[in-house]
């Protein structure tokens, strides 16, 4: 933990660059070093092939980050996170943005139940 899944609609794909998306919202996290563990990070994109927004008349896309973070955290701490991680989203995107329909969105999900994981990569980061 923590894990960022961004999902966004195949019809941005030509239009925009996922990986560089993928390596900004990274280090936008790896800048909080003090609340998000390196080791622990993961971060994904998943290209939606089917999807349907608003009445489907236009050529709309949206972009969805779901933030998924263990418990701990001040809300302070997530707040800062989250907008400096949205701000990130949104700089990506803004060139976009002003020339077609876009949605963007930003959740945090913050687990209240133990997790289960087993992960030896934070050994490699503590030496």
């Amino acid at each position: 933990m923590p894990h960022l899944i961004i999902e966004y609609t195949a019809n941005l794909k030509e239009e925009t660059d996922i990986p560089g998306l993928l390596k900004k919202v990274n280090d936008s996290l790896l800048s909080h070093s003090a609340i998000i563990p390196i080791g622990g990070l993961r971060t994904r994109a998943i290209e939606l092939n089917d999807y349907r927004i608003a009445d489907g008349t236009e050529d709309d896309a949206f972009v969805h980050a779901t933030l998924k973070l263990g418990g701990g955290r001040t809300e302070e701490d997530k707040k800062v996170l989250c907008d400096d991680l949205f701000a990130t989203i949104k700089e990506h995107f803004a060139d976009l943005y002003d020339k077609r329909y876009l949605a963007l969105s930003l959740e945090l999900h913050e687990f209240t139940n133990p997790t289960y994981k087993q992960n030896n990569i934070h050994a490699r980061y503590k030496k």
